[in-house]
């Protein structure tokens, strides 16, 4: 028969289990003094190692400046990203208030991309900045393009210049009838370099802004209606009433010229064979051309109905030696005739 073993005492199974405790706590301490030593002595044996290549790099600060740059790096790219991210949406709402103005669309779109660039110029130079670089050197070498690429290119900015004058101030748009830089027409298209017109003749002619900007410049449409100047010369002999009379007759009659201002019609000048006549009236913008053809026409017939002359330049010629001439031909015939 087999004798049945004593429990064991509380006492002894506390003791062992702070024993195994102890030596649990022991070897987690052993552990970390021997990876210490692990990596002390792989630093160590690099060190040496890179010593006795001839490079003198501590292992312990390119660990420590990687990660500083790493860290850098990440802040850079999170200052480019979200810069970029607010910059988009400030230009945004410039952009709606910008189109809410009275401002031309190119100058808009010009006023955008000017933001734009200047927006991640600002950015990058920022982010550039955060990884340690000196952006003076950048801000230098920016100012000295510039400046280069002003003097190159002097003339097209100058007509820069004077396009953004004009789509601000606007003295003439799109579709508008005008003299500009010696040229007459309709404009076609402006931007921000030049400015393009047809002609009555369907010529398309291109004009630099700077030009424009630098001389006067006429608009006839800007306002909506226009005086005609219908100039007929009469003559001397002829009733000057009777065809101020005609003239204006033909003006009430006529169904596109405005009963105010009236007609009126002036004489103008006492030329060499002629009293000039000038009718005025008044017209809107869309009917001038075919307003002064009509009264041309129209002031024809009259005249010739009332009986007033429009006088054809007279000329009186003298030639010197006409009678020398004469006297020598009638000599010559009479010797003809005796031989």
């Amino acid at each position: 028969m087999t004798t049945p073993k004593e429990p064991a005492k509380p006492e002894a199974v506390i003791k062992a289990a702070e024993e195994v405790k102890q030596a649990a706590e022991t070897t987690k301490e052993i552990a970390k003094e021997a990876t210490a030593v692990t990596v002390e002595g792989l630093e160590d044996t690099t060190n040496h190692a890179l010593e006795f290549l001839g490079v003198p790099i501590d292992v312990h600060t390119l660990i420590h400046d990687g990660v500083e740059l790493g860290i850098n790096i990440l802040l850079a790219l999170l200052i480019f990203f979200v810069g970029k991210w607010v910059g988009k949406r400030i230009l945004a709402v410039i952009n709606r208030m910008l189109e809410r103005s009275r401002l031309d669309q190119t100058v808009v779109n010009f006023l955008n991309n000017l933001l734009y660039g200047l927006m991640i110029v600002t950015v990058l130079l920022a982010a550039l900045n955060k990884l340690g670089i000196n952006t003076n050197s950048f801000v230098a070498v920016l100012g000295a393009a510039a400046v280069a690429i002003g003097m190159s290119l002097k003339d097209q900015l100058s007509n820069l210049a004077a396009g953004v004058m004009i789509v601000v101030f606007r003295p003439f748009g799109r579709g508008d009838y005008v003299e500009v830089g010696g040229q007459t027409g309709t404009v076609i298209d402006i931007t921000l370099v030049n400015t393009r017109i047809r002609t009555s003749a369907n010529h398309e002619i291109i004009i630099p802004n700077g030009d424009i900007m630098t001389n006067s410049s006429t608009n006839y449409t800007s306002l909506p209606t226009r005086r005609v100047d219908v100039l007929v010369g009469i003559g001397y002999h002829s009733d000057i009433q009777k065809a101020r009379e005609a003239m204006l007759s033909v003006a009430s009659h006529h169904d596109k010229i405005l009963k105010h201002p009236a007609p009126n019609v002036r004489v103008t000048a006492l030329s060499e064979s002629s009293v000039d006549l000038t009718l005025y009236v008044w017209t809107e913008n869309n009917d001038w051309f075919d307003v002064q053809c009509d009264l041309l026409e129209k002031v024809k017939y009259a005249f010739d109905e009332a009986g007033v002359d429009i006088p054809f330049p007279n000329r009186t010629v003298h030639i010197q030696g006409v009678e020398e001439l004469s006297k020598l031909l009638k000599e010559q015939k009479s010797e003809t005739a005796d031989s």
